[in-house]
């Protein structure tokens, strides 16, 4: 961008200066009024072929003959430049879409943020943090600078276009969330985003409890008002703030050794098969498991020492992360 500036400043000057010569070149030589320097000077640089405003005498011609080389080489040049703007902004523009799309068609298990706002970019930061995968789509091409800035794989289009999901990666994503402004558009993709990938994980803003309804009927995992979040962790944070700043630390907190995590049991793993008290979880890798999801829907929480893990159980466990991870190599 300094270059490009820098070449624009250089060409403003020689203009001023040709038209300066210009003025003074015509008023000394030939002794005419500042409008009639100007007016000359004007029709000579822009070669438009007037003619003389008056008769000129030798070195009037001689400089004239100057003036007009003088200008067309500087539109010459100034093509030049503009030419070569243009040809490496679109050249430089193509080679990041191609790197994007290359990337972005590399990516398996990752996650799809529609929409680039409040929501969108705190929940990206979210992703980038952690170490998830995240693709934007977003429809503001005005928006491109700043996604570059943050280092976001993004694609610049209609997310409740087929075409704009595929090329995010939909058929290979982990999941989508939809926090469009539109309670309709947010409805659209989460049909469409179904329709494409039967087992992805669909997150749908709605602010209208009626589309709600029809967001999960339309295959939503999941349908979250913000505004109802917002209200009920305003509430907890007066009723109950230290569990509010405990999940806080628990849940944001990169400096603290602790996490709350969740671990989906596979078949055939060491936890398949066996009791809480046969896996002793907590000696082997002094974490403590919270509760279980059975593939049903079923929470079951607290454990008794009895409950048997199966394979597709989500376990909700929190500890240390060499805990956490130790965790996982028995459950996977």
């Amino acid at each position: 961008m300094e270059v490009w500036r820098n070449k624009l400043l250089v060409m403003l000057g020689l203009l001023s200066v040709l038209w300066l010569s210009g003025i003074a070149g015509y008023m000394v030589l030939e002794e005419w009024s500042f409008l009639e320097a100007f007016y000359m000077t004007a029709i000579s640089l822009t070669t438009v072929g007037y003619g003389e405003i008056h008769p000129l005498s030798d070195q009037g011609r001689i400089f004239t003959a100057i003036l007009i080389t003088s200008g067309v080489g500087f539109f010459f040049y100034a093509l030049h430049v503009l030419a070569e703007v243009l040809l490496e902004g679109h050249l430089r523009g193509f080679m990041l879409r191609r790197r994007m799309e290359k990337a972005i068609s590399k990516l398996t298990n990752h996650y799809i943020v529609c929409g680039y706002g409040r929501l969108g970019t705190t929940i990206s930061k979210i992703f980038a943090e952690r170490g998830y995968p995240v693709v934007i789509i977003e429809n503001d091409a005005s928006l491109a600078g700043e996604l570059d800035r943050n280092g976001l794989l993004y694609v610049i289009g209609d997310a409740t276009l087929d075409e704009v999901l595929i090329m995010a990666g939909i058929n290979n994503a982990k999941g989508i969330i939809c926090v469009l402004n539109s309670n309709s558009d947010n409805l659209y993709i989460t049909l469409t985003a179904r329709s494409m990938n039967e087992d992805l994980l669909i997150v749908s803003r709605a602010t209208d409890p009626n589309v709600e309804k029809r967001m999960i009927q339309a295959g939503a995992t999941k349908v979250l008002s913000p505004y109802e979040i917002g209200a009920r962790r305003m509430a907890v944070a007066v009723l109950q703030p230290t569990v509010i700043e405990f999940l806080d630390l628990l849940l944001h907190s990169s400096e603290l050794d602790l996490g709350l995590e969740q671990i989906t049991v596979a078949p055939d793993s060491q936890l398949d098969g066996v009791s809480l008290m046969e896996a002793d979880v907590r000696r082997k890798t002094g974490t403590t498991i919270l509760a279980v999801k059975h593939p049903s829907g079923e929470m079951i929480m607290p454990l008794t020492p009895n409950h048997v893990f199966r394979g597709g159980d989500v376990v909700i466990a929190i500890g240390s992360r060499d805990g956490l991870n130790s965790l996982k190599s028995l459950a996977w």
